[in-house]
């Protein structure tokens, strides 16, 4: 017997058939993709640190080239000595763990700690969890944080090396959709190394963050302790988010530092 396509029924048969099957395919694709997914922002998280750090593949002043996947695991291994994750509440540091620690405790590395998810729970009311990352740079001890806050259209993220004085040594920033030529240059070279040498502390030891702001006196960035760095052209919002995830995010470490430099206990 025929089937008579021009009766509703056929149609909504037909679309819930459609919906299935198409549906049941995006759900093998994903769960199929998914290991794949995780592991491409697992080496993407580390090579973001190793950069950070100033572990990368650069070639003069180009553009960025972080190190290559096929290396990602082994040089994050020999680069970073330590991954320390501290609990912040009411204002200041309450607990320090080791990645063994932490591992213990959460079933997972400290480097895919989810900030946004952090951050969240800080604004209810919970403790943070920071993740810091130590490793060494040219004879010294350097500390990576990550950072993230909001650009013009969405989410902006990075990750700050600072050395004992809160002294930046290195730094990436990214963006999920900040406008191309403009707040997307967070992204390029010749923004982000101007931050390095940049002093997050005043001589009396109170925090003053990193400024992007136009009309700079010192465009060059021979300066470094003017808590200022050269504002990208038509992105003042963007370079404003930069800032404030730099002041907000970082600032909270404060404690960690403060404790490295008083003498150690008999």
């Amino acid at each position: 017997m025929a089937v008579n396509t021009e009766k509703n029924s056929y149609t909504i048969i037909f679309a819930i058939a459609m919906v299935l099957v198409v549906g049941s395919l995006l759900a093998f694709t994903a769960s199929t993709l998914k290991p794949k997914i995780v592991e491409n922002e697992r080496m993407e998280m580390q090579q973001n640190i190793l950069y950070a750090f100033g572990v990368n593949d650069n070639e003069g002043k180009g553009d960025i080239t972080f190190i290559a996947k096929n290396k990602v695991a082994e040089a994050f291994k020999a680069n970073v000595k330590e991954q320390l994750v501290l609990e912040y509440k009411d204002g200041k540091i309450v607990k320090t763990m080791t990645r063994e620690q932490y591992m213990a405790e959460y079933n997972q590395e400290p480097y895919l700690i989810d900030i946004k998810k952090q951050q969240a729970n800080a604004k209810a009311g919970q403790s943070r969890l920071l993740p810091l990352f130590v490793g060494e740079k040219d004879n010294q001890a350097v500390y990576v944080a990550p950072i993230r806050g909001k650009g013009l259209w969405d989410a902006i993220w990075g990750y700050v090396a600072l050395d004992k004085d809160m002294v930046v040594r290195g730094a990436f920033f990214d963006h999920a959709a900040e406008t191309p030529g403009l707040g997307a240059n967070i992204k390029q070279r010749y923004f982000i190394d101007d931050f390095e040498g940049e002093h997050l502390l005043s001589d009396t030891g109170a925090f003053k963050g990193i400024a992007v702001a136009k009309g700079n006196n010192d465009p060059t960035n021979l300066r470094k302790d003017d808590f200022k760095v050269d504002a990208l052209a038509g992105a003042t919002i963007t370079g404003d988010g930069v800032a404030a995830m730099i002041k907000n995010d970082l600032k909270l470490y404060l404690g960690y530092f403060e404790n490295l430099k008083k003498p150690a206990s008999n």
